[in-house]
């Protein structure tokens, strides 16, 4: 079983079929994390903003790249208050630290408090991405990963439940792997995580698990290291 982690969560997971959040889905998340931290593991989770903006559509719109990747980056801290809402309503106690400072909202990015959070038992929940544009949530996740020296990085997917060689939606003969190195990841471009944040799990030697969280009590699973969705690791 893992003893530190780092759980990754779409903004999209989120909302269901909500604009925003979905009720139902924030309780049930919680209640699946709150029964993973009395196994003992230390959690810690980074979560996207899709539900509300991504910054790299609205320059579609006519908004200036960097300035959306920022409102995206407040999109993701709207987020992670509502997990810690949803987190203490079970009893679960919670900090929220943001790399964008909001001493009003949320406690700043200090790596050796965030550490002492998880030593004392409490969830961390990582808002506002990296603090700087051009970077995604996925790399965020490798990124405070790599910091706090979580094992794993369990990426919580929407609906899929693994690494496919192409998508199973739109490719019949689309194959699922149980495991698969970063290297593999790289070289056949495939769309688990952005370049850099593949590489960065890869150099630090942070392992990954892609699986469904729509499943009940896949998270559990996850962590207790059962075989569900698809491994991938610096080694064959």
């Amino acid at each position: 079983m893992y003893k530190r982690v780092l759980l990754k969560l779409s903004g999209e997971a989120l909302s269901g079929s909500e604009k925003n959040f979905d009720p139902v889905i924030l309780h049930s998340l919680a209640q699946e994390i709150k029964e993973a931290q009395e196994l003992g593991t230390e959690i810690a989770i980074v979560v996207g903003g899709g539900n509300f903006i991504r910054g790299k559509t609205v320059t579609e719109i006519g908004i200036d790249r960097v300035q959306g990747d920022y409102m995206g980056m407040l999109a993701t801290i709207i987020n992670a208050l509502a997990i810690q809402a949803a987190l203490e309503a079970v009893g679960v106690d919670t900090r929220v630290q943001t790399s964008i400072d909001m001493p009003k909202v949320a406690e700043p990015f200090i790596v050796r408090r965030a550490d002492r959070h998880l030593e004392k038992g409490r969830v961390v929940i990582f808002g506002g991405g990296t603090g700087s544009p051009y970077f995604s949530t996925d790399t965020t996740a490798a990124l405070r990963a790599s910091e706090i020296k979580a094992e794993v990085i369990l990426m919580a997917k929407n609906g899929v439940d693994g690494v496919y060689s192409a998508d199973p939606k739109k490719d019949p003969t689309a194959v699922k792997y149980d495991h698969l190195t970063y290297m593999d990841v790289l070289n056949e471009g495939l769309q688990v995580m952005d370049s850099t944040a593949t590489s960065m799990c890869m150099d630090n030697h942070v392992e990954l698990v892609v699986f469904n969280m729509n499943e009940s009590g896949n998270i559990v699973r996850a962590i207790k290291g059962e075989k569900i969705g698809t491994v991938i690791s610096g080694e064959e």
